[in-house]
């Protein structure tokens, strides 16, 4: 019988089916951060319970963390507090733990995979809704709550129905200028933010086989934004290059056997879907969002849609439009923007800092734009240094940050004020996000690089 991907590895880990309910679902890795998990280890000790596995738990300091002067006492008593607690309780339950100042710090979606934690056919959770990342890897990973924490934490394993499955497909070659940021907003704009609510999503196609596995992750990552469950794409060759060798990557006989393994991940032919969908890579261009949920987004060249072509409601659009300070049918290429943020989950990888450097490289900051440019960790951080980015960067009136969340979220000191417009390359522009009453456009690094010099939303595409 054919099988898809996702049926080969959600039915691999099913420890227990439970009639007309959930399955029991065992997890090989659980990643853990400071804002999540103190609730969850306090009701570990209520109940008297320890954590069954904790080589199976890694956990990093990101959401709160500072991106200057990691090395100085966190200002923030709430933060401080978060980030001593995490610490405490990965000692006392022997847990892997990279704190601020560890060398392999960093963002938990960035680490994962960089350290070769995440591997094909793996099922991996965190407290985090863009756990869907990792799913880049062929692997099954997903957000999940603070009770479920504590479960996993307690027995390695979760209750969750199997969701239903999606494939999309998207063949031809993306157009200059256009980058994986683009496809997944694109597919957004299409299906919508609920287009996607209760499926797991497998990316199939040219296009998905053309990107790195920073690309595959940067659109994994987005999946949770139509809706998702979760997404992922088969493992291949680009796949084992990029994990062989990594810290925590098989090693001689036992990669040649996971090896072995992984390349049975794949959708066999024949196999169905639940829906499945179809696009062509010419449909795309640069893509920046003009209102407030990352559906709400467009093609560079063109207009901000009237309510009538839009689905949800005049009154929904009017106020989102509102917020924005936008209208419709207005264009939003040359609006005036503040704020430039280059970084998260999404885009604070080394492909990232290396495509804002090509548009960059040669040309200077706009005087009146406030940039952050954050990695994703302390190896990207280094990776920037050594490549000469860093140069390029400086010339051309950048600083650089150190590794955290920043201001994909308004849980640390990086906030954007009120009223101020930012493009940004994270995941969310929701009322908000970015700080009370800031205006987010959520773009590629490209796009972000081409606002950073000219001061106003840009066609990358015009500077390359």
């Amino acid at each position: 019988m054919s099988t898809t991907l996702f049926d080969k590895v959600w039915d691999a880990h099913v420890v227990r089916k439970i009639e007309d309910g959930p399955d029991v679902f065992f997890i090989d890795r659980h990643f853990i951060h400071e804002v999540t998990s103190p609730v969850a280890f306090l009701g570990l000790e209520s109940r008297g319970l320890t954590v069954k596995y904790p080589d199976k738990t890694f956990a990093t300091a990101d959401h709160n963390t500072p991106t200057i002067n990691q090395h100085l006492p966190v200002k923030d008593p709430l933060s401080a507090n978060q980030l001593a607690t995490l610490e405490r309780n990965a000692e006392k339950h022997g847990i892997i733990h990279w704190g601020l100042g560890n060398e392999h710090n960093g963002i938990v979606h960035v680490i994962g995979p960089e350290h070769g934690i995440t591997l094909p056919g793996t099922t991996i959770v965190c407290g985090d809704s863009h756990t869907s990342t990792h799913g880049a890897f062929g692997a099954i990973a997903f957000g999940i709550g603070t009770s479920e924490v504590e479960m996993v934490l307690s027995s390695q394993c979760i209750m969750q129905p199997k969701p239903k499955k999606m494939r999309i497909n998207i063949n031809g070659k993306l157009g200059f200028g256009v980058g994986p940021k683009d496809v997944a907003l694109f597919i957004i704009s299409q299906l919508t933010t609920s287009g996607a609510t209760g499926y797991f999503v497998e990316y199939s196609g040219d296009v998905f086989e053309q990107m790195s596995m920073e690309g595959r992750m940067t659109v994994c990552n987005l999946s949770i934004e139509m809706g998702a469950r979760g997404g992922m794409i088969a493992p291949d060759e680009t796949t084992y290059t990029y994990l062989k060798g990594r810290q925590f990557a098989p090693k001689g006989q036992d990669w040649d056997k996971a090896l072995a393994y992984w390349k049975t991940l794949k959708t066999d032919e024949g196999a169905e879907f639940d829906k499945e969908f179809n696009f062509e890579a010419s449909q795309i261009e640069p893509m920046i969002t003009f209102g407030t949920n990352p559906g709400m987004g467009i093609g560079i060249s063109k207009d901000i849609p009237l309510a009538q072509e839009v689905s949800g409601g005049k009154a929904t659009y009017d106020k989102s439009l509102d917020y924005m300070g936008f209208h419709e049918g207005e264009a939003m290429k040359n609006k005036k923007i503040d704020y430039v943020f280059l970084g998260s989950c999404t885009n604070g990888r080394i492909e990232d800092f290396r495509a804002f450097a090509s548009i960059v490289n040669g040309r200077k900051k706009a005087a009146h734009v406030t940039a952050w440019l954050v990695p994703g960790s302390h190896i990207v951080e280094q990776q920037i240094k050594k490549e000469g980015i860093l140069d390029i960067l400086e010339e051309a009136g950048f600083e650089l940050r150190q590794p955290g969340c920043s201001a994909c979220l308004a849980m640390n000191d990086d906030k954007v004020p009120a009223g101020k417009y930012a493009v940004s390359t994270s995941n969310r522009n929701f009322e908000g996000r970015q700080g009370p009453g800031s205006r987010t456009l959520l773009a590629s690094p490209l796009m972000a690089a081409a606002a950073a010099v000219t001061g106003k939303v840009t066609d990358p595409r015009d500077l390359l």
